[in-house]
């Protein structure tokens, strides 16, 4: 086993556990931070696949933006409505059929495929190069008219929020 196939697993590991906690938990805050694992899980599955640009917006849109939203969201309202946040079902014996399913599939393909293992070394190489002189050079009209749309969006969206000074 190589290191990165040890990484792999550790990533994918850590990735289906926390999931699991996601969705078997009571308290939502220990639900959020569970998906805090499973977003860090699968950026680093996207760092060994080689899509490092992918990784860091994974990391950067969902951990640092959505997950801390959500959990500033949960703990402001807590103290405002004083309400008891905890799920009411736990549904245990689905998530046990689920996972028992897919881990029986997944042996099933596993154990009925032949893998040939290839001594072929394949270089690490960056995508946020190849990006940006794909969004500079081929795909430049259609990074400036999406850059164009976002700014339309913004404009309306900041009239809608101020359209009492009218």
């Amino acid at each position: 086993m190589t290191i990165y196939d040890f990484m792999f697993y550790l990533f994918a590991a850590v990735t289906l556990l926390s999931g699991f906690f996601v969705v078997s938990t009571k308290n939502i805050i220990y639900s959020a931070f569970s998906l805090l694992f499973t977003f860090m899980g699968v950026a680093g599955l996207y760092v060994l696949l080689g899509a490092d640009f992918i990784a860091i917006v994974q990391v950067m849109v969902y951990v640092g933006g959505i997950l801390i939203l959500m959990l500033f969201g949960v703990m402001l309202t807590n103290k405002i409505t004083n309400v008891q946040i905890r799920t009411g079902t736990l549904q245990i014996i689905p998530a046990i059929i689920g996972v028992g399913l897919f881990a029986g599939i997944l042996t099933n393909i596993l154990l009925n495929t032949e893998w040939k293992a290839s001594n072929i070394e394949i270089p690490l190489k960056t995508t946020i190069f190849d990006l940006g002189r794909y969004l500079i050079t081929d795909y430049v009209l259609i990074f400036e008219v999406l850059g164009i749309l976002l700014l339309v969006a913004l404009i309306g969206a900041a009239t809608i929020a101020r359209k009492d000074s009218y």
